[in-house]
């Protein structure tokens, strides 16, 4: 490996835009590093990038659930590592046809991709456990793929009731070896920004030193 590639630090400020994919094979080549963002439409996941990286334009984010249908890929500092926004799921306003098309590559996304190193589900911590959020655990937990869930909007919720949230999450997710992670989160008051930097940085760096022993 790059002995530079070990000296230096991941920074998600540096975050940028590299390319949009509808398809698995429109993808950039599947090697180095990736963690996906996925979640329900609505639930804050744009919002919890942006938060995430600093930088308030790098994923769209809108009040229309479902704008995004593209898997959109973000650089960072460290060569080969990469942020994933995955298409919302959930309301949006489309055809049925046009759900079936997206589900599909969401799926070959999740099922093929080789340098996935991790996914970040995100909920709103007042509507948490959907039955999407259901079965993207079980999904993880059956491919054994490390999971860390952040219970977003978290300041529309006083401490107690969201400290409750969180507790209650847990249980119900006790059984699943997969959850590595489980973060009360708020973009707007930026609670939990900095625990999910932190697994981000240990999945993305413990992946490329796997990588580098397998060399």
């Amino acid at each position: 490996m790059d002995p530079d590639l070990t000296q230096k630090s991941i920074s998600f400020n540096s975050a940028r835009f590299l390319v949009s994919a509808p398809r698995l094979q429109d993808c950039p080549p599947d090697t180095g590093t990736e963690v996906a963002f996925a979640g329900r439409s609505n639930a804050g996941k744009s919002s919890a990038l942006n938060a995430i990286t600093a930088n308030s334009k790098l994923a769209r984010t809108s009040k229309t659930p479902g704008r995004t249908r593209l898997i959109n890929f973000f650089s960072l500092n460290r060569e080969h590592a990469r942020l994933v926004d995955l298409p919302g799921y959930g309301y949006a306003k489309v055809s049925r046809d046009i759900k079936d098309d997206w589900q599909k590559h969401l799926e070959d996304y999740l099922n093929d991709r080789q340098c996935l190193r991790g996914l970040v589900l995100v909920m709103d911590i007042r509507h948490p456990l959907t039955d999407f959020d259901q079965m993207m655990v079980e999904w993880c937990e059956y491919n054994q793929l490390p999971l860390m869930i952040l219970a977003t909007k978290a300041d529309k919720l006083k401490f107690g009731q969201a400290k409750n949230s969180i507790l209650d999450i847990g249980r119900r997710l006790e059984e699943y070896s997969c959850v590595q992670h489980l973060i009360m989160f708020s973009a707007t008051s930026k609670r939990g920004v900095d625990d999910c930097r932190a697994a981000l940085t240990n999945w993305l760096e413990s992946a490329e030193e796997t990588a580098g022993d397998d060399l």
